[in-house]
């Protein structure tokens, strides 16, 4: 590492701790933390993954990502000594799982709408010049974003001053809408060069921008989930092509190179593995703003002359990126993930009054009780969540199932033991177009079909053949998973009620978002409200996770 960043590093560590020091106010601790001196002539400020939560949450990051042991596969301490970030102070709460509740109790929740508008203005008041990137998974993940198809979202970007944007889920909407949100964006731009027609593969949206800021031309690419067409319905668009498209990015990068940009910056919904290997394979990009693995990575990863970042999720994080831009490039840059913490930031008054409109004639269905939680609930982690357990257990009960999975999200906001779970609540862990839940007879051979193929879209060694989700949520059996097994080979001892699963028998199967066309079934938020009605009061779990070898 060299000294100026490792300079940087420290300086970082000591301004994320300074809310644990005694004595200290709010107005102090946010002063530290967020009065960043201005650096350079160029400026991007970046938000990913907002999954549509205009209000602050809370949001518990993984024990547990199984990769090479390097960023962005680093949790709790290995990622607060790799960073430097004290531990027991803000910052290591905002990066990681440790302590989370008392943490959590201690610090407030983080993000929302009002206090992202309250800093995002604090910076560009000693910015005027910065961008604002969004880069992607805004339009989905709440109620009211299914709701209204992404309106309430779009207003809170405009708002909020976004200047460009890329995109995943908000596919999922469908072609049709999607392309009628494009007149309710403006003047947000809507970047994705990989993105083509099927039928002669011409752009369906701008591929870049140019755009000169303080007297410096620069260019801002954007990059949308390439994996849509597998991840997702495909009949919802079916006359677009997706794709990493690493060779006509290649000609994009050396097109605005000769159109005269200094600084080409990629705004990224690939997921952090596959931005560092692009990093590595595509010449001419300066910095990657990257989303979709929900990683919240305090400093750049450099791959080459390319930085890669990426923001986390939730709201949480503000990066901040700071170029010195000069005829002949970038030749130096200051980076911060800023955790947003909304009890350091006053809402702003018209991003909240905002919030309060479109969530008015939604409001009483929101607060709506369905029961009680005696324990923290959770999503996030490589193979299961204490709040997919929930959703496992009610698939089992209502459907009369012997086994069920789960989708591997990693949206979905974490509630704290003694919070009430609102019918928000359950829709922020379920809010999709596709929502269905099934029922369906499965051999055994299948059921271990089916886990050897996530598994590889998890942990193919090789970043481009990843997906970048978590493993199935599994309830009803156990089995075994070896990570870094070839292809085929990562499960084994599948087991049901402690007796070995039989290859040839078949099993009743619950589960719930199909990616195929015509099925038919209850939206599993149904399912889980009547399980959560029922049950009242939700006692502490312990996720069913495999046995890792």
């Amino acid at each position: 590492m060299r000294r100026r960043e490792f300079i940087r590093l420290l300086a970082l560590a000591a301004a994320a701790g300074a809310t644990l020091r005694p004595r200290v106010s709010d107005a102090q601790a946010a002063a530290e933390l967020y009065d960043l001196p201005a650096f350079g002539n160029v400026c991007l400020l970046h938000i990913t993954d907002v999954h549509a939560q205009l209000l602050p949450v809370h949001f518990r990051e993984p024990s547990i990502n199984i990769g090479n042991g390097k960023p962005p596969h680093l949790v709790g301490e290995a990622l607060l000594q790799r960073f430097r970030i004290p531990p027991r102070t803000a910052a290591a709460h905002a990066f990681t799982y440790l302590d989370f509740e008392d943490a959590a109790r201690r610090y407030g929740k983080t993000g929302g709408y009002a206090h992202l508008a309250t800093l995002v203005k604090r910076l560009r008041a000693s910015r005027p010049h910065a961008l604002l990137l969004d880069g992607g998974d805004s339009w989905q993940g709440s109620a009211t974003a299914l709701w209204t198809q992404g309106r309430d979202m779009i207003g809170a970007q405009k708002r909020l001053g976004v200047d460009y944007m890329t995109a995943h889920w908000e596919f999922t909407y469908g072609a049709e809408r999607v392309q009628q949100a494009m007149a309710e964006l403006k003047p947000i731009e809507f970047l994705a060069q990989n993105v083509r027609t099927v039928d002669f593969e011409d752009p369906v949206f701008r591929p870049y921008a140019l755009r000169t800021v303080s007297g410096v031309p620069i260019a801002v690419i954007g990059q949308a989930f390439p994996y849509t067409p597998i991840a997702h319905p495909r009949h919802r668009f079916p006359e677009w092509s997706f794709g990493i498209q690493e060779r006509r990015l290649q000609v994009l990068v050396d097109e605005v190179r000769a159109k005269g940009a200094k600084a080409v910056l990629l705004l990224s919904h690939n997921g952090m593995d596959v931005d560092l290997k692009l990093a590595g394979r595509v010449r001419g990009i300066d910095a990657i703003l990257g989303g979709h693995t929900h990683d919240g990575v305090p400093a750049p990863i450099r791959v080459g002359s390319t930085l890669v970042t990426n923001a986390g999720s939730h709201g949480k994080f503000v990066g901040v990126l700071d170029l010195r831009v000069e005829a002949n490039g970038v030749r130096d840059y200051r980076y911060r993930l800023l955790p947003v913490f909304s009890s350091l930031l006053p809402a702003d008054a018209a991003m909240a009054a905002y919030i309060d409109e479109v969530r008015a004639p939604h409001a009483p269905k929101l607060g709506e009780k369905l029961a009680v939680t005696e324990g923290l609930l959770y999503r996030r982690g490589n193979f299961n969540g204490t709040y997919d357990e929930v959703l496992l257990r009610a698939l089992l009960a209502e459907k009369n199932a012997e086994i069920a999975f789960s989708p591997g999200f990693r949206w979905g906001p974490t509630l704290l033991p003694g919070d009430d779970v609102t019918t928000e609540d359950l829709m922020a862990q379920t809010a999709i177009t596709y929502p269905q839940s099934t029922v369906n007879e499965l051999t055994g051979a299948q059921i271990k079909g089916a886990l050897e193929d996530i598994a590889d879209n998890l942990f193919n060694p090789d970043p481009y053949l990843q997906q970048g989700g978590d493993m199935v949520r599994v309830g009803g059996m156990s089995y075994a998973i070896a990570p870094a097994a070839r292809v085929g080979s990562r499960i084994s001892d599948l087991r049901l009620q402690g007796k070995p699963i039989n290859a040839d028998k078949r099993y009743k199967v619950a589960g719930w978002a199909p990616v195929a066309e015509g099925v038919s079934g209850e939206p599993m938020w149904d399912v889980a409200m009547r399980y959560l009605r029922h049950l009242r009061s939700v006692p502490p779990l312990s996720p069913n996770a495999p046995r890792v070898l």
